[in-house]
């Protein structure tokens, strides 16, 4: 029997209170007692729930790991299959298994074989160390100069593999050739995986991945250089892009962790530092996506400390590329880094821009894009003034004749605007990416998003915080940073390939990879029907329906047109034979000395080096204007010029023999505006075109026409040593004989 106590008071007034006292206090004591065992029962709940929310927990965690785990599979596993398609496919159109190593060598197309040639020149040095030596001296490449092929080239990549295969001792099971090519298809596999990594981080299913790479292979004569010739920088440099883009994607995730956050973050670090290394036009494609990332932080549409980040990486591996380079000024004077200056001095003086109402942030916008560029641009114009930079003014001439702004009659602006890579996309681009379906697709997507973007937008604008725990249910794909960012990456990459040709490669391949994640994304579709107002069926359910069945079809179809056509490539027999370069080539290994020179076309003197080693008077390499200079006073033989004035220009370059080519002197293209010997003739005055009319103001022949009517003078100046089909060497001679 429990006891019940009593505190008597002080003061007692009468015995009813006292008795009201003691009940009161019992009752106390019984809803002490009650609660006392309801937190037991409660403990006991609790215990009994915290194991299975712990088996809930370790399950999730294990399902999170196996979807990882097979999600990188199935990328390295389309990375490895491209890579093998592409050494069938290689092996199948060159013959390359079957052929000698000179036909092998002159496989490497578009003058990609000089860089090859560097490759074969650090195996064939006694150590790497004198070998990196004789590259960075080197006067057996061009005539009268000794240059720093390292720096000049870029040849980083020849360096690293040749150290790679030295080192491996892979001389003892694989072929030079053989291992050179296959690291270059091991990058391409890097990039595939990039690629299916980026899309499958977006939409968060590894569908996405498997459908932008279908339409990345589907689309390979516009998203890779790979055909046009192995050794080219891109080929090297843009599987480093694919990951650095594909890390970048992940560093600007709302959810994502800390340490998933630092992996990324090195990871942009490393392959950005690389991507500059390997690729001379590098910090010129940063500088467009240090543009879009400047545009999200001046919207705020990503924190700032993430964007801060990013520009500290620029900064580094622009100073440590810069290092590596032998101090190259062209880096100090890069756009990308007075963007970056001028970033970073105007955040110091404006640091209220993004408060106040909205009238007054449009106005401090505005004030901010001005300070940035106009800070950006005086640095420059200081830094070039410091450091001059010899092709920074040939660069602003290019792009106004470019632009339309100004016309000229240059030789070296004409040729270059001529180059497939610098000319205006044409609608075959166009209609060959609306053929694999990406295209109608790609409109749908980036419609959609740009539109979500641009109400996100106006909420900032308007006062509204930055929402990082976006809903399915919310219909705002817009709100994302990542899916901004690569809606501004697509459009600028996409106005620049608008202009030059050659930018599809940096924009067709996040084309195939951005409309892969739209359509695979429920956050796309959700956004759709939220705008429609949809109420017949729930959004959730049909955005998650839709986001399984159009890349379901989108796939079966890809598969059903595109995959005969791919097996196809692989079964064709094909072949690729030069006989009359083979010819050339081994007439000057077996006739000409190893210290003669050589003039021709960039091209050919390119795989005349590769070939045989000899010295040249140029080199394939279109961002130098002084091997420019010089292809133009060797394309002199093409113009209306007399036997003297060739053999001057020819002789100041210590040339010993001079190659014409048929193909360039009797260019028939209905397209006469970019033919070799009509350049020429405008640069030279020998030729105006006037209300569509040509007059001609030359006394001279056309110099590789008249030569090989074999009379005086030009016998005078030169001698024919060797001929066939494609190809006329013409010795220059020391000593002038006048025959009449």
């Amino acid at each position: 029997m429990t006891e019940i106590r009593c505190r008597k008071p002080e003061a007692l007034e009468g015995e009813p209170e006292g008795e009201s006292r003691c009940v009161a206090s019992e009752e106390e004591e019984e809803e002490e007692r009650r609660r006392s065992r309801r937190d037991e029962d409660d403990q006991d709940e609790t215990n009994r729930v915290q194991p299975s929310k712990q088996k809930s927990a370790a399950a999730s965690f294990l399902q999170y790991l196996l979807r990882m785990f097979f999600g990188f599979l199935a990328a390295v596993a389309c990375g490895m299959l491209y890579a093998g398609h592409l050494s069938g496919y290689h092996d199948r159109k060159f013959w390359f298994s079957t052929r000698q190593e000179l036909e092998r060598e002159i496989s490497f197309q578009g003058g990609s074989g000089l860089y090859y040639h560097y490759y074969k020149r650090m195996l064939a040095a006694p150590s790497f160390d004198r070998g990196f030596y004789e590259l960075m001296v080197d006067n057996r490449t061009i005539s009268g100069q000794t240059i720093n092929a390292v720096e000049s080239l870029f040849l980083y990549p020849e360096l690293i593999t040749s150290f790679i295969y030295r080192i491996t001792n892979s001389q003892e099971s694989v072929e030079p050739i053989y291992f050179y090519i296959g690291t270059v298809f091991g990058l391409q596999a890097v990039c595939v995986t990039a690629l299916f990594v980026c899309s499958w981080v977006m939409s968060g299913t590894c569908v996405a991945g498997m459908l932008a790479v279908a339409w990345f292979v589907i689309n390979r004569q516009d998203t890779s250089k790979v055909d046009q010739g192995i050794p080219l920088r891109e080929n090297w440099a843009l599987p480093y892009f694919s990951c650095q883009v594909a890390a970048l994607t992940g560093f600007l995730s709302n959810n994502i962790s800390s340490a998933s956050e630092m992996f990324c973050y090195l990871t942009m670090s490393a392959t950005t530092f690389t991507f500059l290394l390997l690729w001379e036009h590098g910090h010129y494609v940063l500088f467009v996506q240090a543009l879009c990332l400047f545009l999200l932080d001046s919207f705020d549409l990503v924190p700032h400390r993430k964007t801060a980040d990013i520009n500290k990486v620029y900064l580094s591996c622009l100073f440590l590329t810069y290092l590596f380079q032998f101090q190259n000024s062209s880096l100090l004077s890069s756009p990308l880094l007075s963007l970056l200056i001028g970033s970073v001095l105007t955040r110091y003086f404006q640091r209220k821009m993004k408060m106040g109402p909205l009238v007054a942030r449009v106005m401090k916008l505005f004030l901010h894009f001005h300070l940035v560029f106009t800070s950006g641009i005086t640095f420059s114009y200081l830094i070039k003034k410091l450091f001059p930079v010899s092709n920074g003014d040939f660069t602003l001439k290019f792009l106004e004749v470019k632009l339309g702004l100004n016309m000229t009659t240059d030789f070296v602006t004409n040729f270059l605007l001529c180059q497939d890579g610098l000319r205006a996309s044409g609608q075959d681009l166009f209609l060959r990416l609306t053929q694999t379906s990406v295209l109608p697709f790609y409109v749908l997507v980036l419609t959609v998003c740009l539109l979500s973007t641009v109400q996100t937008v106006f909420r900032r604008l308007s006062g509204q915080p930055m929402n990082t725990s976006v809903r399915l249910e919310d219909g705002r794909i817009g709100e994302q940073p990542v899916v901004i960012y690569h809606v501004f990456h697509t459009l600028f990459f996409g106005f620049l390939t608008l202009l030059f040709d050659g930018m599809k490669y940096l924009w067709t391949p996040y084309v195939c990879m951005f409309t892969a994640f739209g359509v695979c994304s429920p956050d796309l579709w959700m956004t759709v029907f939220r705008w429609l107002k949809l109420k017949s069926i729930h959004p959730v359910v049909l955005s998650l329906i839709l986001s399984t069945a159009v890349p379901t079809i989108i796939g079966f179809s890809l598969w059903r047109e595109f995959y005969p056509r791919v097996l196809a490539e692989l079964a064709d027999l094909q072949e690729f034979y030069d006989p009359d370069m083979v010819e050339l080539i081994s007439w000057i290994r077996s006739q000409v000395p190893m210290a003669a020179v050589f003039a021709g076309s960039p091209l050919l003197l390119g795989t005349i080096k590769l070939c045989s080693g000899s010295v040249v008077t140029s080199l394939p390499i279109y961002s130098d204007v002084t091997l420019l200079k010089r292809t133009e006073d060797t394309y002199q033989v093409y113009a209306m010029r007399s036997a003297e004035e060739v053999y001057k220009r020819l002789t100041a370059q210590k040339t010993n023999y001079v190659i014409v080519e048929e193909s360039i002197c009797n260019d028939i293209q209905l397209k006469k505006g970019c033919r070799v010997k009509d350049l020429l003739d405008i640069s030279n005055r020998h030729v105006v075109h006037d209300r569509s009319q040509m007059y001609s103001f030359s006394k001279h022949g056309r110099f590789c026409q008249e030569i090989k009517m074999n009379y005086s003078p030009y016998t005078n100046y030169f001698t024919r040593v060797f001929w066939n089909r494609s190809y006329h060497v013409y010795k220059v001679n020391s000593v002038i004989s006048f025959q009449y």
